[in-house]
């Protein structure tokens, strides 16, 4: 167990800090993400140095989950410290990092944990391999962060292991560790918009079928920076890269499901709302900040539409995520508080089909793949393999030519269509 390493504790440290309702919004999992790094690699030392003075900032990753006596959960900033374990590997990395995969990539992060509640809330795997090499698997529970916030931990940790022991891990401004002010209601809370079955669920929502995990297979699609450059040629308009690529998937997924032309589809899109309040949350706030769009097409549209046309789909549906419905969606959570309501985040089990649907996260704006502990990027960066159908992840390529990858989980009976024809832009 690794404890946080400073002259000073941090002021938050001892304090008991309630989730807020983009917390609670949060699935209640731990998020594993997996980076290679070929020999020479960090030590094991260097690491876990850097990660002690690094924390000593984040205090709430070494803290713990805890539930009150009416049943509400907090961050109990104890500095109980974070999990860190050591394995020794008899093989190369070369015999098994193949074409930037690992194919037991689940044993090389932390076992997540059976109770979320004290558990430690950031755990490590140092997988040393007799070559020298490392792979480094995370895991962190999603109450603590969404991917923005990680993104600038993983900087400040980087930046501690370049720069040594003599580094000072820099104080974050006052704003960074503010949930508080993240979910401030209106004097008298007004949510206008049905947060009840969007953001979570009162059990009246689409329910999709659950089957064994082995109907489910994990791929993963390269795109070349040329592929991409056509998609933004077909689109127009000025458009970015993970909204054409959207458009591109969406349609070609649909395609390989051989749906109904007269049957819906959608897309639950991720959205970072630091920068859409009023006003705007500082980029560098270390929490939750994420709600969803849903961008939805008729299938027999979605089809015949042309890029641009999907694109713009996307677009106004995240537009939507605006202001209002931010300040809408914290008054929400005021108001339930104040009713005493129970509120269960809208998360899909294992084994879920979500077909029509889909879901996207996308990392293209992350440094996850960018981890330099001062012997370069890591060769390969991998997310765990996702165990619902229809769920996506877009990460920026490890490979030295660029690009993008899209991990992505489908029914084993679309597998062969999509990859036909997702690389294709006809």
């Amino acid at each position: 167990m690794l404890q946080p390493v400073c002259a000073t504790p941090h002021p938050l440290v001892g304090e008991k800090v309630p989730l807020t309702i983009f917390d609670r919004a949060a699935i209640d999992i731990f998020v594993p993400t997996v980076r290679a790094y070929t020999a020479p690699a960090p030590s094991n030392e260097v690491v876990k140095d850097s990660l002690a003075r690094a924390l000593a900032q984040y205090p709430h990753l070494a803290g713990r989950l805890v539930v009150d006596d009416q049943g509400k959960r907090f961050l109990h900033l104890n500095n109980a410290g974070v999990l860190v374990v050591e394995v020794t590997v008899s093989a190369d990395l070369a015999d098994v990092l193949i074409d930037g995969a690992i194919s037991n990539i689940g044993e090389l992060y932390p076992p997540l944990p059976e109770e979320n509640i004290g558990a430690p809330l950031f755990q490590v795997q140092l997988n040393r391999y007799r070559c020298g090499g490392l792979v480094m698997g995370i895991i962190y529970h999603h109450h603590v962060a969404d991917g923005t916030a990680m993104s600038s931990f993983v900087r400040v940790w980087s930046s501690a292991a370049r720069g040594g022991k003599d580094f000072i891990v820099p104080v974050p401004a006052p704003h960074v560790h503010d949930r508080a002010s993240t979910a401030i209601p209106r004097a008298t809370p007004m949510p206008v918009f049905d947060h009840q079955n969007i953001e979570f669920n009162d059990g009246s929502s689409k329910s999709y079928e659950v089957v064994p995990l082995d109907r489910i297979k994990n791929l993963r699609v390269h795109f070349t920076p040329e592929f991409v450059s056509e998609l933004k040629a077909r689109v127009g308009f000025r458009s970015s890269t993970f909204q054409c690529l959207l458009a591109h998937v969406w349609k070609k997924l649909t395609a390989a499901r051989g749906l109904d032309p007269e049957e819906f589809t959608k897309v639950r899109v991720a959205v970072n709302c630091r920068g859409r309040t009023k006003p705007p949350v500082p980029i560098d706030f270390f929490g939750n900040m994420v709600l969803w769009a849903f961008p939805r097409l008729q299938v027999r549209d979605l089809l015949n539409s042309t890029y641009g046309q999907v694109v713009d789909v996307i677009r106004n549906a995240v537009s939507r995520i605006d202001g209002e419905y931010i300040q809408s969606f914290v008054d929400f959570g005021a108001v339930a508080d104040m009713n005493g309501d129970g509120l269960a985040a809208t998360a899909s089990v294992a084994g879920t089909m979500m077909c029509p649907d889909l879901e996207i996260d996308s990392w293209l704006g992350f440094q996850f793949h960018e981890m330099d502990l001062g012997t370069g990027a890591p060769c390969a960066f991998l997310p765990p393999d996702l165990p619902v159908e229809g769920l996506m992840v877009f990460v920026p390529s490890g490979s030295g030519k660029g690009g993008f990858d899209l991990f992505i989980a489908l029914n084993e009976d679309h597998v062969n269509a999509f990859q036909q024809i997702c690389l294709s832009v006809d």
